[in-house]
This record gives structure tokens, sequence and C-alpha cells, in this order.
């Protein structure tokens, strides 16, 4: 009975988008918290770097789950012969 569900999507629809969604906000908090602190012990192109790293972790994980949310479920094929 179990392996009906085993081809079933775990995040799709609206709850891997919203996943995404709030994994990019996340991460750009982050971003945008480091952006902050480092302020007066990191001249401004340490700081970028290191906020353009996370916001990239931000990005690639944001269309990550997006696309696994988005995919559709393999079908089964169609037999060869319908009588």
């Amino acid at each position: 009975m179990t392996l009906l569900f085993l081809d079933a999507n775990l995040i799709g629809g609206g709850v891997g988008v919203f996943l995404a969604v709030a994994f990019f906000l996340v991460l750009a908090a982050a971003a945008f918290i480091a952006f902050k602190m480092l302020k007066k012990s990191v001249k401004m192109a340490v700081r970028l770097v290191i906020v353009a790293i996370i916001l990239a972790i931000a990005v690639t994980g944001t269309v990550g789950l997006w696309w696994a949310s988005t995919s559709k479920s393999p079908r089964p094929p169609r037999p060869a012969n319908s009588q």
C-alpha cells in the first residue's frame, strides 16, 4: 500500500513555493545582519564578498526548492494494448 505514495512530491505546490520564499528571506536577513555587524571591523570589499556569498546560497536554495516543488511527479507509462 505504501508503494503508491513513493512517487508523491513531498514539497509540491504552494508549500514548496512558501519554503523557497521563506528560505530566501531568512538568508537575506542574515546577509543584512552580517553586513551591519561587520561594519567597523572589516573593509567594504570583504563585507560585500561575505554578503554576496550568503545571497548566492539564498538564490541557489530558493531556485532548488522552487524547482523541486513545481516538477511534476513521474507518470506510469501507458499500456500498449488497452483492450
